[in-house]
């Protein structure tokens, strides 16, 4: 496939199409001794304001490296990530990361957590206690403010790290795999908050999974991807509204349709 030319500057955001996030001409090529390996090829993609976005693909075809570009944590090898029209070439305060592992910190308070990013952004001991304590609150935590995070369960810890993502204000929330590690009633349990959780706020959530239900459940849109080099195979809408019925029909023969994409990508070439 031939790769899509970068563009020479930021693209032009047009406010009535609530474009927020221009993915453009994407690929990355790892390259060691005399081996080079391609893991992403011409990714291009608008990603609307506001919305969670889930991307599914085959395993190792190259999600986590996309979020890593997005976040600004490693180069790309061509094109260019833009946010509001803004260049993003290293990290920002214009995006949180949520990891599957929680990322915590086990001997700090759930709320020192919290506000571990606020604090490093010099903001003042009561402003950083009054906002930590109110995103606790929307994460149902305010009564293990003063827990340890090594005494919570998965789930809890979770809601943590989503705490701290969102505390500092990001315009963007990158979610890596992040109830990837969580037992099945937990994970459901986690999918049901963060759609609520949605309801609270207004960022825009990239969010990688490997699971097609999990994406259908919590998604706007859902790109299927295709195995290396990563390309986009298709992009589906999610036309229902939250909260969705997973046993319906419609859910069902959906799940089936994007499981069947991801079956022939994962099909070895002979």
């Amino acid at each position: 496939m031939k790769r899509a030319a970068p563009v020479a500057k930021a693209p032009r955001f047009g406010e009535e199409r609530g474009v927020q996030i221009v993915i453009d001409g994407l690929g990355k090529t790892y390259r060691r001794e005399d081996r080079e390996t391609e893991v992403i090829e011409g990714f291009s993609l608008e990603i609307r304001r506001g919305e969670l976005i889930s991307f599914v693909g085959p395993s190792g075809c190259g999600k986590t490296t996309l979020l890593k570009l997005i976040a600004g944590l490693i180069p790309p090898s061509s094109g260019a990530v833009y946010i509001d029209g803004r260049l993003c070439a290293e990290p920002g305060a214009d995006r949180g990361m949520v990891f599957q592992d929680f990322a915590l910190f086990p001997w700090r308070s759930v709320r020192k957590n919290v506000e571990f990013g606020l604090e490093v952004a010099g903001v003042p001991r009561a402003d950083r206690r009054e906002r930590a304590e109110r995103y606790l609150r929307l994460v149902g935590l305010e009564k293990f403010a003063d827990s340890r995070v090594s005494e919570l369960s998965g789930g809890m810890k979770q809601r943590v790290a989503i705490a701290r993502a969102l505390v500092v204000g990001p315009d963007v929330i990158l979610m890596d795999e992040p109830f990837g590690a969580l037992d099945a009633q937990t994970r459901n349990i986690m999918q049901n908050q963060l759609t609520d959780i949605l309801a609270s706020t207004d960022q825009t959530i990239i969010f990688i999974t490997h699971s097609v239900d999990e994406a259908i459940f919590l998604s706007d849109r859902v790109v299927v991807q295709t195995k290396r080099p990563m390309r986009i195979k298709e992009i589906v809408e999610i036309p229902w509204e939250r909260p969705r019925d997973r046993s319906s029909m419609e859910f069902v023969e959906l799940r089936k349709r994007i499981l069947s994409e991801l079956e022939k990508e994962n099909v070895m070439d002979v």
